[in-house]
């Protein structure tokens, strides 16, 4: 892959973000803990979450594919990064929760924004790699993260930890400003968007969509066997606790194996992206990220369950770096945002059912039924994606005739 000095712009600032999210993730739940010495009160920050992105997925893309993406990830950066600085000095749990949402709104416009970004900049023969890459550092993040949070916090304080994680997005705002400006001329001319205006927007989404059933049925079939692992990761730490009895140091460790088999996958992707089809990426590391996860919840040892959870993240990194490449060719940049907001919207309703469901039914019934049960659906549709994509190997050349 030819190295240009915009993907390592992308690289470095993607990344530099994706660790100080991690160290401030760790400060703020100690913060809040704090504060209210309430497990609950920690909770609420996990579902300001999903409820933001809910509630901006019916009008986020339509901004987002009217704006310059450029101007809003360095908006983005700068916004958040005011956000965490002032973290500190709240005291009062309500406006913490208000600010946390604020900044899960920045995110819901950012993220679409961030793949419209690597479309344009990074060449669709360089895309694969570049995707693996990308996930091998956000895995770094994943594991170097809470460590430096922890470190950081132990020399000094919470808000110390905070306040790098500002400096951090400071350092991410700046790489995007010297990104170059890729807007296309059409997107820039915004209007004043109305609900009819939006209503007019998913509709062409939808009109896009429906006219490429193939394409319909993957996203249709990889976001549902997607939310049932985003849905099974709420009960890991309950299985782990109750069915093998391990310790909290126990589960942190287990956790950070997790990480190492992420970047371990990451950069075995990374150098693997001409022996394997975009298809084996997508399909076959996915098959195999859901049958590590039936394994680990079907596991009666410990060390099976360990071993199949190192597996997981090696197979999810080759997964999530062929989805990543798979949506930037195939879905037009200048319908990315509100198909990522229209795909979001029912992505979270998903994940918020499904984890409801899933955590009603192990309580009811046992924990490891429960969750084996739902691995082994999610593995049947995982397989079905597989073969789906290997019928319809069209999908992939699609944005090139184009």
């Amino acid at each position: 892959m030819e190295l240009k000095k915009d993907y390592f712009y992308l690289w470095f600032g993607f990344g530099i973000s994706r660790l100080g999210s991690w160290i401030y993730l760790i400060a703020l739940n100690l913060s809040v803990w704090h504060l209210t010495q309430s497990p609950a009160a920690v909770a609420g920050i996990y579902i300001i979450g999903p409820i933001a992105r809910i509630i901006c997925s019916f009008f986020a893309g339509s901004i987002v594919d009217r704006s310059n993406k450029r101007f809003i990830l360095i908006g983005g950066d700068l916004f958040r990064a005011l956000i965490v600085f002032t973290m500190p000095f709240l005291t009062d749990i309500w406006m913490i929760y208000c600010f946390i949402f604020l900044a899960n709104i920045t995110t819901s416009f950012s993220n679409p924004s961030g793949t419209y970004m690597i479309a344009k900049i990074v060449e669709q023969k360089n895309r694969l790699r570049f995707n693996a890459i990308n996930s091998m550092l956000g895995s770094g993040s994943f594991m170097i993260g809470p460590a430096l949070s922890g470190a950081i916090i132990a020399f000094s304080n919470t808000a110390a930890a905070m306040w790098t994680n500002g400096c951090m997005l400071l350092l991410s705002a700046s790489m995007m400003y010297l990104l170059p400006n890729v807007q296309q001329k059409e997107d820039s001319q915004s209007k004043m968007l109305t609900p009819a205006i939006i209503l007019d927007d998913f509709y062409l989404v939808w009109q896009f969509i429906r006219e490429k059933k193939a394409m319909l049925q993957f996203f249709m079939f990889y976001s549902i066997a997607l939310m049932i692992c985003y849905s099974l990761d709420s009960q890991e730490m309950s299985f782990l606790k109750d069915f093998h009895n391990v310790s909290d140091t126990a589960y942190g460790i287990i956790v950070g194996m997790t990480g190492i088999g992420a970047i371990v996958g990451g950069f075995l992707a990374a150098k693997f992206v001409h022996k394997f089809s975009l298809a084996s990426y997508i399909g076959a590391g996915f098959t195999f990220t859901l049958i590590c996860y039936f394994t680990f919840y079907f596991s009666q040892n410990l060390l099976i369950a360990v071993g199949a959870f190192i597996l997981l993240g090696l197979f999810m990194a080759f997964s999530n770096a062929g989805y990543a490449t798979f949506y930037q060719q195939t879905i037009p940049a200048k319908l990315m945002g509100r198909f990522s907001s229209s795909l979001s919207l029912i992505e979270s309703i998903m994940q918020i059912s499904l984890t409801l469901i899933i955590g009603l039914l192990a309580e009811m019934f046992s924990i490891r039924l429960v969750t084996s049960l739902f691995a082994f659906i999610g593995v049947l549709i995982a397989c079905f994606v597989y073969v789906h994509l290997l019928k319809n190997k069209f999908l992939f050349v699609q944005e090139e005739i184009k």
